[in-house]
């Protein structure tokens, strides 16, 4: 059963919620639904451009509440549990010329 249901839609958005800091691998998934550290919970996410959605199992790590500091979003970062250097690498491979960026990001 799938928890939830995300879709990033530009690799803007996607460069928003890639946390290469989380190892091996996460994402930030902005949500006003209430989660607690260490929940696990089933993701289905589309990539830019992507027709196919991916799934993984994750693990609550982070979690921004709603009126975090920095305008940030309120939502969840996830620690990838399930095939995490393969969504690591599809990610990352979209994210080449982004990863260097100084943007702003969901989480730090």
């Amino acid at each position: 059963m799938v928890d939830l249901v995300v879709n990033y839609d530009t690799l803007h958005q996607l460069y928003r919620a890639y946390m290469p800091f989380i190892k091996p691998a996460g994402l930030f998934v902005a949500t006003t639904e209430s989660h607690f550290l260490g929940q696990e919970l089933t993701i289905s996410y589309r990539l830019p451009g992507a027709s196919q959605s991916n799934e993984f199992q994750g693990t609550v790590v982070w979690i921004n509440p709603l009126g975090a500091s920095g305008g940030r979003p309120a939502g969840i970062g996830l620690k990838i549990n399930t095939e995490a250097e393969s969504h690591k690498h599809h990610i990352e491979k979209l994210l080449s010329h982004e990863l260097s960026s100084g943007d702003l990001t969901c989480t730090m």
